[in-house]
């Protein structure tokens, strides 16, 4: 066992390495410079679209709306990366490490919009009637039935993945988080878990949507006013801290209290990775949900689904790293969970715990539903649309074992996946990188001939 979790460390130490990080990063970067910088530019009207996404039109095919996609995108991505991870990051790399999360950000609307775009216009309409689409669909009708290992490789590498990153991890940061701001015994948690992920989970992607669309916008809204009261209290502090984030990118982070210091290659490296567990761009798993979205074309998918990078990381990861910083309490010492309720604690005390409880309790509870649903299309990639009752019923109990067992290598052994799976999707991403700037192209082609078109008519009603 020893010389598996051996093993296991040195594979996760190389698929989370500088050369992930390279690949990552550099493919954000050529989708963002081919797309000339588009995502960036369209952050506004993106915001626009997810509003009016709400309601679909006649024309759009799909089981939910694209709204709905989106919030269980992000119900898998705002999660403990927000909270646990944005604090480890400084931690462990300093606050220049946020920066380096924020370019994560940035490059990777980017890739997740390219995954998107690919993940729409690649799905497919299985035997129950249901659109499924994702990397694992792009690799196979995009590049052609010679690269169908390479979908084969990301399938299996989710469907595992899930289990532990999606699942038993999130389900034992709950029940950990509850057991000790409030003392309820992990079994007691696990089993509540099982009753609410089972009433979620069987109804298929109708009823996470559903569930979502609601409380995603709900938890996330929540946490930013809880945060928002700890950035209140220490407001005077906000410019230092943004100006230490910035300086602290580029020069070494001394020693500091309980900080070890750390050096710039520490603060990329952290910041990136974290960036990326957070916001999941280049592992392809938002293009599993928005393929599901009704949706006139692939490329107003992709505009939506990319915004999610946005609201994961720009918005919730930073106000995370600001309270952490304008509190004082990153020099502590402390990392993780516990840095964070330190941050809420520090402007709220006897109370900013419990709310940093409740809210990872939200955040981790999504995500094993958003994860839920990445994991059953991998699986139906593979074996076909009979696993799905067995599999979310397998889904579900697997969240008590979390809740009640220890996970470290449970834990190692799915981030190691996770990472692998980002591999598959690169790389269809790479090779079809010209047919996503060309339907990019030509969606703001027609929407320009529309608006010219529309322009005389209203310019005569005038008249």
């Amino acid at each position: 066992m020893q010389s598996l979790h051996g093993f296991f460390t040195a594979l996760n130490d190389l698929v989370w390495g500088v050369p992930m990080i390279v690949l990552i990063l550099g493919t954000g970067l050529y989708l963002q410079i081919r797309l000339g910088f588009m995502p960036i530019f369209k952050i506004g009207f993106g915001f626009r679209m997810i509003w009016q996404s709400r309601h679909p039109g006649a024309r759009a095919e799909g089981e939910i709306s694209p709204f709905a996609a989106l919030m269980t995108a992000l119900s898998a991505t705002v999660g403990t990366g927000n909270i646990a991870g944005v604090a480890t990051a400084i931690a462990l790399g300093g606050p220049g490490a946020l920066f380096w999360m924020w370019m994560t950000a940035f490059v990777g609307m980017a890739t997740k919009y390219g995954e998107v775009v690919l993940a729409v216009k690649f799905r497919e309409v299985d035997d129950k009637g249901e659109h499924a689409g994702g990397p694992m669909f792009a690799i196979k009708n995009g590049l052609g039935k010679q690269w169908r290992w390479l979908g084969t490789a990301f399938a299996i590498f989710g469907g595992l993945a899930g289990f532990g990153i999606g699942n038993m991890v999130q389900a034992n940061g709950i029940a950990s988080a509850v057991h000790n701001a409030f003392g309820v015994d992990t079994w007691i948690t696990g089993i509540v878990l099982v009753v609410l992920t089972g009433a979620v989970v069987l109804g298929g992607i109708r009823r996470i949507g559903a569930v979502a669309e609601w409380l995603v916008p709900f938890m996330c809204i929540g946490y930013i006013l809880s945060v928002g009261v700890v950035l209140y209290v220490f407001a005077d502090r906000i410019p230092e801290a943004l100006a230490t984030i910035f300086a602290q990118a580029f020069s070494p982070t001394a020693a500091t209290g309980g900080f070890v210091g750390s050096t710039v290659m520490m603060a990329i490296q952290k910041g990136v990775a974290r960036g990326i567990f957070s916001n999941e761009a280049g592992l392809g798993t938002a293009g599993i949900a928005q393929a599901a979205g009704a949706t006139p074309d692939p490329v107003y998918s992709g505009l939506i689904g990319m915004m999610g990078t946005f609201i994961d990381t720009i918005i919730v990861c930073t106000m995370t790293g600001l309270a952490i910083m304008v509190s004082g309490v990153w020099t502590s010492g402390a990392t993780g969970a516990v840095l964070s309720a330190q941050a809420f604690e520090a402007a709220m005390p006897g109370v900013g715990k419990y709310l940093l409880a409740v809210s990872l309790t939200l955040f981790a509870f999504t995500t094993i539903l958003g994860w839920g649903y990445y994991s059953e299309k991998c699986w139906e990639f593979l074996v076909g649309t009979l696993i799905e009752k067995p599999f979310r019923i397998l889904w579900t109990i697997s969240v008590y074992f979390g809740a009640v067992l220890s996970l470290d290598f449970a834990w190692l052994v799915a981030d190691t996946l996770n990472a692998l799976m980002a591999i598959p999707n690169l790389i269809s991403l790479l090779l079809l990188s010209p047919l996503i700037v060309r339907l990019t192209r030509e969606y703001f082609a027609r929407r320009e001939a529309d608006a010219g078109a529309t322009r005389p008519i209203a310019a005569a009603q005038e008249r």
